[in-house]
């Protein structure tokens, strides 16, 4: 099988792992930067080219796309769609995960369980908001945020209030979430390929820290997850439409609460905590859903 991964960063640890994998299993694999390349949407035959040169044929594609490129980026992923490249996570997909609010609207309408979320724009209603949720301290989130940048604890109305002012003043789109007290600075994420939670492990954060994020100084071990959590993450990257994702969940007093699903994962912290061939799972679920030398008949909308 032939496979072209999307990625700016052809070094970092997920990138190099997924590469290892593929080699491994046989397959060809080209590592190409997302921004270096460039789209002929006008022709009959939808045409990439990288360097000079037009792509050739793929069976294949994993995208590695950055938040800070989305747009761009899944416009590419969508040229290889039209080309009848089976993708690893398809762009339609990928985009209703990138958009925070939008997935949680879709999560809370499947009945998945949320922190108390509130969403609106002008300062006018921050007092609303902060209620909304159940009062202060809460969670002030930017909707474009990755890895822990972009969320705020706002521990006091009088704080959270002032924070939500600037963010609208900036013109910028955030949301305010309760702050589980119980979940003591610790989340659990579930990595989910193909429908099955292929591995699980519990983050905390570091001292004097809320956010749990490795990227952060978060630390991470193994963890045995709970039906319900297990049940929960798998119906939350289906939600999404999603094969492969890192689904983020609190542990709170009225059960598992999903807090962001994320499409593309990062899988070092995963595998090191957990000793589980993540990187080998994602070639496997492409082995055994993509039809080298077929076109695909699945639209990407």
């Amino acid at each position: 099988m032939k496979i072209v991964m999307l990625a700016r960063n052809a070094g970092l640890y997920s990138h190099r792992r997924i590469v290892e994998a593929a080699r491994a299993r046989g397959h060809e694999i080209d590592v190409i930067n997302t921004l270096h390349v460039h789209m002929n949407i006008t022709s009959n035959q939808p045409l990439l080219r990288h360097g000079g040169r037009t792509l050739g044929a793929y069976d294949a594609v994993i995208p590695r796309i950055g938040a800070s490129v989305t747009n761009y980026g899944l416009a590419v992923l969508r040229q290889f769609e039209m080309q009848g490249v089976f993708p690893l996570n398809e762009s339609v997909a990928i985009g209703r995960s990138r958009d925070k609010l939008r997935a949680l609207q879709l999560l809370a309408r499947a009945g998945i369980g949320l922190p108390n979320t509130a969403f609106a724009h002008g300062p006018r209603k921050a007092e609303e908001v902060v209620a909304d949720v159940g009062g202060a301290p809460v969670i002030i989130k930017l909707l474009e945020g990755t890895q822990g940048m972009g969320v705020i604890l706002a521990e006091t109305a009088a704080s959270a209030t002032s924070i939500i002012e600037a963010f609208s003043a900036a013109n910028v789109n955030i949301l305010v979430q309760e702050f589980v007290s119980e979940s003591s600075g610790t989340d659990v994420r579930a990595l989910v390929v193909g429908g099955e939670v292929v591995a699980s492990m519990m983050r905390t954060s570091r001292k004097g820290d809320f956010r749990s994020n490795l990227h952060r100084g978060g630390k991470a071990e193994a963890v045995k997850l709970t039906d319900e959590e297990i049940a929960t993450a798998i119906k939350a990257v289906d939600t999404l439409g999603l094969n492969v994702a890192g689904v983020d969940m609190l542990r709170s007093r009225r059960g598992t609460l999903v807090l962001e699903v994320n499409a593309s994962p990062g899988i070092e912290g995963m595998e090191g905590a957990t000793g589980v061939d993540v990187a080998g799972r994602m070639i496997e679920l492409l082995e055994a859903r993509a039809r080298p030398g077929e076109t695909r008949t699945k639209g990407s909308g």
